[in-house]
């Protein structure tokens, strides 16, 4: 009995093989799918682990006692492995998924050369309309990368200062000190302060009159900042001894005084308004007068 034939193929081919053939292709595409996202959230797990103490910080006086604090290094660390885990997820899918459709349109006998002549036409026509995109995408990729910023840091991005609320391939979420939202696009950040990655320093410069001793300044500083180093409500908070750098320079109203406290990242204004507080109430007792500007009525300064 001779073979039926349809459009000049054997009725079994058509039928049969082919489509058998396009359910293997599937199947096998989706169990490498599976292995691929496998494989990648085995790396994203190890990348996610990190020690308690971050590595700058390990070696510092307060650094046990930092280990017992949140850690916001390990959680940016975590949720910048996990948005590249997406990230390489959704690029192996769509790598995958596509070498499997076009296996299946080749197994039909559809012709793929001009499709794929076709996609590669229109893919750069639209990386041409799509520069700015591209851009923000491929800066948003390197940002997490190298880790610049994360979720909850305090940044300075350029065109905006505030807090980190949200992190994505194209834009960056902040709201600053007044409440207000700002979005920066990633691929327009030309530069980026982080006032928040492992650890701060609270610098704090303090006026005395001319008339004033400086010994004595400078030693109430010294012992004021050592008291707060020791206290325990500050402990793993300033994470090494104070120190006390001298006379920074002279201004009109006085002699400006610096000291600086090592801190835990996002600490150093809060030790900074203590500070204040205590250095005024000494300087108070001892007498040493912190020069003011007297505005006249109606007058600017």
């Amino acid at each position: 009995m001779p073979d039926l034939d349809v459009l000049g193929e054997p009725w079994f081919n058509r039928f049969v093989e082919v489509p058998l053939q396009a359910v293997v292709v599937i199947i096998v595409a989706l169990v490498l799918r599976w292995l691929v996202n496998r494989l990648i959230d085995r790396l994203i797990r190890q990348a996610s682990k990190t020690p308690s103490v971050p590595t700058p910080l390990a070696n510092l006086a307060g650094a046990s006692k930092t280990a017992d604090r949140p850690e916001p290094v390990a959680q940016r660390r975590r949720q910048r492995a996990e948005a590249l885990g997406s990230l390489l997820k959704s690029i192996a899918t769509g790598v995958i998924m596509t070498i499997a459709v076009v296996t299946i349109l080749a197994s039909f006998g559809i012709p793929v050369a001009p499709l794929l002549t076709s996609a590669g036409i229109v893919g750069v026509a639209l990386g041409f309309g799509a520069q700015t995109l591209v851009k923000d995408f491929l800066a948003g990729i390197s940002m997490m990368l190298e880790d610049q910023y994360g979720v909850g840091d305090v940044v300075d991005l350029g065109e905006a200062t505030g807090t980190v609320e949200a992190v994505g391939l194209r834009v960056t979420r902040l709201r600053d000190v007044d409440g207000t939202v700002w979005y920066v696009r990633n691929g327009e950040i030309l530069r980026v302060g982080n006032s928040s990655q492992n650890w701060a320093r609270t610098v704090l410069d303090v006026t005395v009159a001319y008339d004033s001793d400086l010994d004595q300044a400078q030693r109430i500083l010294s012992e004021v900042a050592s008291e707060m180093y020791t206290d325990p409500n500050f402990e793993g908070v300033i994470l090494e001894p104070p120190e006390v750098w001298g006379v920074e320079r002279f201004d009109k109203d006085g002699v400006v005084v610096r000291v600086v406290l090592k801190t835990a990242p996002l600490q150093q204004w809060n030790v900074a308004r203590v500070m204040r507080e205590r250095v005024k109430r000494r300087f108070d007792a001892a007498g040493i007068r912190i020069p003011t500007t007297i505005i006249p009525p109606g007058g600017t300064v």
